[in-house]
């Protein structure tokens, strides 16, 4: 056969036909909602060992040479992934800041890959560009910012905050920064507290302007930043003949949910001319709850924000969002335009100058979709009801004989087993309680009943429960404690040295 006649008939490997698509994505889908309605009785994880995992993947099998057939390949990788995962959206995961994903989220992720829109350009994706300009608006009214302001959906917090970052770099530079680069004048200034997330150094590395731009400033009892700390900083760099450029608030932090007092930030960062920033990332959206902290009102008088609707919107991974109060400085922070482009539509959103992604997949499908199932009032309640459940969390800690309370903001509260005979405060009793909550939190995460993190927290090693779950009910937080206790008790008998007491 001529080589013309073979592609004329050309049918690619990885094509599929009608009916097999259709019987392929049934039966996936069943395991799914199968897997998704069992996941109360699973454990959280199975706990195994990379070892393990790396043996039931077969990890050091070479490239196969022929294919297979694509009904046992999906079986096989449904398996996999539901035999040794961790669950994030089981009832029980309250470790890190990541959500249970939304079940209308799961299908938009089938939905988006199967148009695969390059949301870079709206020449590509027409109807997908709108549709995030659409959420990113949505998401601004949702936390209080305005509505005309800038944005756009990124992999999660940290280019979130980095958009800004770069951002706030360009606009307060006394000198054109994209041109010159940091070496063009002053040096450049930042202030944050030291319970801001790592995003910051990672920014102020990546940014070129390194680590030691960044001015950690002190906090108080309640993990706030210190406002007079921060005023004292900014004067010694401005007579030191460093350039001030940006202060970053934190709403709601990664340890313990602190959030700095964001109005008297905003009216510090105008009176020194400094652009204003919010991390936002895990607190920003308890905002559109009715009884949102008070500090939570400076959110609509920052220059930016990052939030994380894969955190507190519950969308599968990945989505994060900048929000720029003028959609014109991250234009001026990100837009080049070479001569291949040819993008001349002047009402249309190219989202290539907007941030520092060209190719962009649909993230804001499952975001979109999830905003118009429940709505503003939907939102409200469900964040509403984490924080009910993480305060009653903090309240039974409180009353649980063995457990000692520490700190309950927005939806994480943290807490220490301190066994029968040792009183907490004497240094060898707190150097063993840190050893001993260690141990107990490595035996909670790997026994799969529940799975929390850790904060330290004036030196002392404390397990933290974040609770950004709708599917946790106030049956899962009555559990805890006796799980924690008993598995604490487990661990004191193996670990408590001879002569240890109060």
């Amino acid at each position: 056969m001529e080589p013309g006649e073979t592609l004329r008939r050309r049918r690619a490997g990885l094509e599929m036909a009608p009916e097999e698509f259709r019987a392929l994505g049934r039966e996936l889908v069943d395991r799914i909602a199968d897997f998704l309605a069992s996941l109360p009785q699973r454990p959280v994880t199975a706990g195994r060992s990379p070892e393990a995992i790396q043996a039931a993947l077969g990890s050091r099998d070479g490239l196969p040479e022929q294919g297979a057939e694509p009904a046992d390949l999906l079986r096989q990788a449904a398996d996999l992934l539901f035999d040794h995962s961790l669950f994030n959206g089981h009832p029980r995961f309250w470790g890190y800041i990541t959500s249970s994903a939304a079940p209308i989220g799961i299908l938009a992720e089938l939905l988006a890959a199967a148009v695969n829109p390059n949301v870079g350009a709206w020449t590509l994706s027409p109807m997908a560009s709108e549709i995030e300009a659409q959420s990113v608006r949505w998401i601004a009214e949702l936390i209080g910012y305005p509505r005309d302001c800038g944005g756009l959906l990124l992999s999660g917090g940290n280019m979130a905050n980095f958009v800004c970052f770069l951002a706030a770099r360009r606009a307060k530079a006394d000198w054109d920064v994209r041109t010159a680069g940091i070496s063009g004048g002053r040096p450049l200034r930042i202030y944050t507290s030291r319970e801001t997330h790592t995003w910051i150094q990672k920014a102020a590395d990546l940014a070129g302007l390194g680590t030691d731009a960044i001015r950690w400033i002190a906090t108080d009892a309640r993990l706030r930043m210190e406002t007079g700390a921060l005023r004292r900083q900014i004067q010694e760099d401005r007579a030191a003949g460093a350039r001030p450029f940006l202060l970053v608030g934190t709403a709601g932090s990664v340890s313990t949910g602190a959030i700095d007092p964001l109005p008297e930030l905003a009216e510090i960062a105008r009176e020194h001319e400094l652009w204003f920033h919010v991390d936002g990332a895990y607190g920003g959206f308890a905002a559109v709850c009715e009884d949102a902290p008070a500090d939570l009102h400076g959110l609509d008088r920052a220059d930016s924000i990052a939030v994380d609707p894969h955190k507190w919107l519950y969308a599968p991974l990945e989505a994060g969002c900048a929000l720029v109060r003028d959609v014109a400085e991250l234009h001026a922070a990100f837009s080049y335009h070479p001569p291949y482009y040819h993008f001349d539509r002047e009402a249309a959103i190219n989202y290539f100058d907007h941030g520092p992604q060209n190719s962009r997949g649909f993230r804001a499908l499952k975001v979109w979709l999830a905003l118009r199932q429940v709505g503003r009032a939907g939102y409200a309640r469900m964040i509403a009801d984490d924080i009910r459940l993480a305060r009653e969390l903090h309240r039974r800690v409180a009353a649980e004989p063995g457990l000692e309370a520490h700190t309950q903001d927005l939806s994480i509260t943290t807490f220490r087993y301190v066994p029968p005979g040792l009183t907490s405060g004497h240094p060898d009793v707190e150097s063993y309680l840190n050893e001993l909550n260690t141990k107990l939190l490595t035996r909670l995460q790997q026994g799969g009943e529940a799975f929390l993190s850790n904060a330290v927290i004036e030196g002392r090693f404390l397990l933290r429960a974040c609770i950004v779950n709708f599917r946790t009910t106030l049956a899962d937080i009555e559990a805890l404690p006796g799980i924690v206790v008993r598995i604490g008790g487990e661990a004191d008998a193996a670990l408590r040295p001879p002569g240890l007491a109060s």
